[in-house]
């Protein structure tokens, strides 16, 4: 097992203080060490242009770049209109393309959701499964995780409550950091 895995956290949410925000923090907190988290930024980015591909903004190029470099991929995200929000979805279609060229291909992803609802942004997670599969990522079938009725999950400074699944974290934690070493050379 490769004794430590960079890997970047997309936020789907682009509020500052959102749930996605949060979850994706408690995630950072219940992960084993062997995993280098940080999440990086897609609020920013320029629209995603087909005529662009072979000529990218600087923003794509380095976002491509941030990916590339990295073992596996972990994605935290709210549900919009039973899918992915717009910013997830271009910075996806910034990391796949241009065709052939994807920084996302074969490394290992795992998805979580969250949802103030009551089936925790399982649409989204779906959703985000079947575009992961389509760029060759290998996609983490279990443990899922899909925070429904986030608002209750979460202290008022951000932290787990009592009523968070606090345990399925740390087991989702641990089965991505064991999920993406299957994917990943030893050092």
């Amino acid at each position: 097992m490769p004794s430590n895995l960079e890997v970047p956290i997309l936020i789907g949410s682009l509020r500052k203080d959102g749930f996605s925000a949060r979850l994706a923090n408690a995630l950072i907190n219940a992960a084993p060490q062997r995993l280098s988290l940080a999440t990086v930024a897609i609020g920013k980015l320029p629209l995603f242009n087909q005529d662009d591909e072979y000529a990218p903004p600087e923003e794509h190029v380095q976002f491509r770049a941030r990916l590339e470099r990295s073992q596996a991929v972990l994605i935290v995200t709210p549900e919009y209109n039973r899918s992915i929000p717009g910013a997830l979805k271009n910075a996806l279609d910034i990391a796949s393309r241009p065709y052939g060229q994807s920084v996302l291909a074969g490394k290992p992803v795992a998805i979580a959701s969250q949802s103030p609802g009551a089936m925790g942004g399982m649409a989204a997670n779906h959703a985000l499964r079947l575009a992961a599969m389509s760029m060759g990522m290998p996609v983490m079938p279990q443990p899922e995780v899909y925070l429904a009725n986030a608002e209750r999950s979460f202290a008022a400074d951000g932290t787990l409550s009592e009523a968070a699944p606090a345990a399925l974290l740390t087991d989702f934690m641990e089965a991505f950091a064991v999920w993406a070493s299957r994917f990943v050379a030893a050092d």
